[in-house]
């Protein structure tokens, strides 16, 4: 039985105590999954390796089995991405079947084709939380998505949106456009609206290092919004990498975190994909318990704020004894 109403201050803190539970009463199950909806994106912004232009969404009935099985798996919590999910057009269908299974639910989006009528089918489906990506004030070539294309978006959210709403920029990205993750913040705070930021990362997954200037807008956006979510990723791997340090801690990626593709298979996250490549259909808690104690050669300069999230209740539980079996191919190439 789902929570009623969908988005409820009620049914949202029963959401929480139920990831909770699974985060702290168990070790073996998943706590977040990153399904793919469809490849396609309506943009081509310069420094994603996550999209193409020409796919179709992933049928429905095929991604409505991935969250059934989801489900089976104890998964506390999904979120639907692309590409662009918003092009996926029975997106409500998704979200509303995953919070049957009392899932927490989110989505990640440009926000481009962001409409009242989608805001009123999230809000009807009991839709969580929305992070709309946001990187400067004007598009260029290595970032499509600005503030001028999606300003007005923000004001609908603002306006009619039942659900949590959070713009997240990227920094990292040059010099020059520094100060515009500055500018977008400020406009989050004008509408209400939460504002993280994340740090550029190389195909890897990997720190792009930042500059001296791209560094103090790091710490006036946080002032300008000073959410649990910065601080916690500051916390757990930023503060670290921005000062050119690593850190020790163990990704629970394939256990705790699931990337699941467009093509149905589990992927450690979006940078790493190729292994397990394990048909989600036939991922089974086994395959769990065998990621959740396989070291990640990557994990030192990882910046994927989700998979460190995920990881954290987990920090001093469950050596990883099993070595990374993708440091050993490459090695062998």
């Amino acid at each position: 039985m789902s929570d009623s109403p969908p988005t409820s201050r009620l049914g949202n803190l029963r959401s929480g105590v139920r990831f909770l539970g699974r985060a702290l009463g168990s070790r073996y199950n998943p706590l977040l999954a990153q399904v793919v909806v469809t490849r396609r994106c309506n943009l081509a912004c310069g420094y994603c390796n996550e999209y193409d232009d020409f796919s179709p969404p992933v049928p429905t009935k095929d991604l409505l089995a991935r969250v059934d099985h989801l489900a089976a798996l104890k998964t506390a919590s999904i979120t639907f991405t692309g590409g662009e999910p918003l092009l996926h057009p029975e997106l409500d269908k998704l979200i509303r079947a995953a919070r049957d299974h009392r899932m927490i639910v989110t989505i990640i989006t440009n926000g481009f084709r962001l409409t009242r009528g989608w805001i009123d089918r999230f809000n009807a489906a009991g839709l969580q939380g929305m992070q709309v990506s946001i990187d400067n004030i004007e598009p260029d070539e290595v970032s499509m998505k600005s503030l001028t294309s999606v300003k007005g978006k923000l004001a609908l959210l603002a306006a009619h949106a039942r659900f949590k709403v959070n713009v997240n920029s990227v920094l990292g990205i040059s010099d020059e456009r520094t100060k515009d993750v500055i500018t977008v913040a400020e406009t989050a705070a004008h509408y209400g609206l939460q504002h993280s930021v994340g740090v550029l990362h190389d195909h890897t997954g990997t720190l792009k290092p930042l500059s001296a200037k791209q560094m103090d807008a790091y710490d006036q956006v946080t002032k300008i919004s000073p959410s649990v979510v910065h601080g916690l990723n500051y916390r757990l791997f930023q503060g670290n990498l921005m000062h050119g340090r690593t850190n020790d801690w163990k990704c629970r990626a394939g256990a705790r975190y699931l990337y699941v593709a467009e093509d149905g298979k589990v992927h450690w996250c979006s940078q790493q994909r190729g292994y397990p490549g394990i048909p989600l259909l036939e991922y089974t808690p086994d395959d769990i318990r065998r990621e959740f104690h396989t070291a990640k050669s990557c994990s030192p300069t990882c910046t994927l704020s989700c998979v460190h999230q995920m990881s954290m209740f987990d920090r001093y539980r469950g050596a990883q004894t099993r070595p990374d079996p993708t440091a050993a191919a490459v090695a062998e190439e």
